[in-house]
């Protein structure tokens, strides 16, 4: 059994996708979600799933022991990104290497780095004037945004899309390939 700690700071939708996904799966579990917001509305999603949840300091994020051992303790071996926004320590991308994944809402490497992140990076596509935009799912690395990619997956955009409506279409490529693909890499590395 493969179990995933989540980590997020915000809503919740993909982290609730991703628990729906995989209730009741044979091979994977999310055992954790991890937060780094007291307030974050993600912490009531995992809840009704009966999934644990914790609320971390980012001070208490960067500490070596006590992430290793939250981690261990709750025998985790893979880490899923849904929202997270702060920085991996680089601890955690070697205990985890190739067993972290992120979800950017850009086909990477455009409108990835420091500060891209949500609506920021609909509003760059929208302002680049793109025909397209979608989804990066990637292993993560010690480079923001910078990790091997997994898959991408791609949607059409038209120049009268607003930034609400390129949201929206990135949203439903999310919500459609980000718990398969993640089920596609643990079970090829199990295998």
């Amino acid at each position: 059994m493969t179990n995933i700690a989540i980590f997020a700071s915000g809503n919740g939708t993909n982290c609730e996708n991703i628990i729906r996904y995989f209730t009741d799966h044979k091979d994977i579990n999310i055992n954790l979600v991890i937060s780094n917001k007291q307030d974050a509305y993600v912490l009531t999603r995992a809840s009704k799933y009966n999934v644990p949840c914790k609320v971390l300091t980012k001070a208490e994020i960067n500490n070596a022991e006590i992430m290793l051992s939250l981690l261990k303790e709750n025998d985790i071996n893979f880490i899923v990104l849904a929202g997270f926004l702060l920085m991996i320590p680089d601890f955690l991308i070697e205990n985890f290497e190739n067993r972290i994944i992120n979800i950017h809402p850009s086909l990477l490497p455009k409108f990835g780095g420091k500060g891209m992140y949500g609506h920021h990076v609909h509003e760059a596509v929208k302002a680049a004037k793109e025909t397209e935009t979608g989804i990066t799912i990637h292993f993560v690395s010690n480079v923001c945004d910078g990790g091997a990619i997994i898959k991408q997956y791609t949607t059409p955009l038209t120049e009268n899309d607003t930034v609400e409506v390129i949201e929206s279409k990135v949203h439903e490529l999310e919500q459609k390939y980000f718990p398969k693909t993640i089920e596609d890499v643990v079970l090829k590395m199990n295998s």
